[in-house]
């Protein structure tokens, strides 16, 4: 029999190669074992939280917008303002322009569909403002009204009143109709974002119809400091018929008054990008929209 130079049987030395391949090959870690699709990082150039724009943030569950570049319509309806007053376009929008209200509002006698008692359970409500504190007035942000009646089903509440001018942290105050009747609200008492007449801050409401967890958010940052509302009677019901007003409350609209309360006054300010969606967006999401703004997506 032929040995090689260790004295191993040559037959033998290569079965024990044969083997060892066959063990090293069995023993290789695949990789990919649920045969995933390969990933390019060029798909993701030029994303922000995966997003090139905030149209695709659950595009899905936008059921309100207003874009504001050269028009006041509601886009996804296409609904017009009944009336409105004192509003112009800026050019320095967060996307494209903005509308600007001098004592101004918009105002949508209408009941949109998707705003209905059966359709709106959840809500969210992002906006970005430039506004200022005024020592004196509340604004009234947005309203989701009830014809007659001083408080809305929703009622995106700025304390504008709270400070003078030259004090730039904004208190924000949102208050929901309930299911027993009651109003439910929430309050940043601690966290406060900046505002400015050069700033554009970023404003979002979020509740959650199934927890009744309603939250404020500013500029990315969860701040409301009462966000558990409660659920039974608690919970937040759109009554019917509802209409919208961007920047006001009945009292701030000729003809339309249903008080004697004078606590608000029809914004001064820019007000853009306002998105209505029905259901809570999770915390990546709200500050997904926060950081596309901020780059004008």
């Amino acid at each position: 029999m032929k040995y090689d130079h260790k004295h191993i049987p040559l037959r033998e030395s290569m079965m024990a190669m044969f083997f060892l391949v066959i063990l090293a090959a069995s023993c290789t870690k695949d990789g990919n074992p649920n045969n995933l699709p390969s990933v390019s990082t060029a798909a993701y150039e030029g994303k922000i939280d995966g997003y090139s724009s905030s149209n695709e943030v659950f595009p899905e569950n936008l059921i309100a917008y207003w874009s504001f570049d050269d028009t006041k319509n509601e886009l996804i309806s296409g609904t017009a303002p009944g009336s409105s007053a004192n509003d112009s376009y800026v050019a320095d929008g967060v996307r494209g322009k903005a509308l600007s209200l001098a004592a101004g509002y918009l105002y949508f006698p209408t009941q949109f569909q998707r705003f209905k008692t059966d359709s709106l359970k959840s809500f969210t409500i992002s906006a970005w403002i430039r506004i200022q504190n005024n020592g004196s007035k509340k604004t009234m942000l947005f309203q989701l009204a009830r014809p007659g009646i001083f408080n809305g089903n929703i009622n995106f509440i700025l304390n504008t009143n709270a400070y003078p001018a030259t004090n730039t942290n904004l208190v924000i105050q949102p208050t929901f109709t309930t299911v027993g009747g009651g109003t439910q609200d929430n309050l940043n008492n601690a966290l406060y974002p900046t505002i400015g007449t050069t700033k554009w801050t970023h404003v979002l409401l979020t509740y959650d119809g199934s927890s009744g967890v309603f939250n404020i958010w500013a500029d990315g940052v969860k701040i409301g400091g009462f966000p558990n509302r409660g659920t039974g009677n608690n919970l937040f019901k759109s009554y019917e018929p509802s209409e919208i007003i961007i920047g006001s409350n009945y009292n701030g609209i000729p003809g339309k008054t249903v008080s004697t309360d004078a606590n608000f006054a029809p914004m001064t300010g820019q007000i853009d990008e306002v998105r209505i969606f029905n259901k809570s967006l999770g915390d990546a999401y709200v500050r997904a929209l926060y950081n596309l703004g901020k780059a004008n997506k």
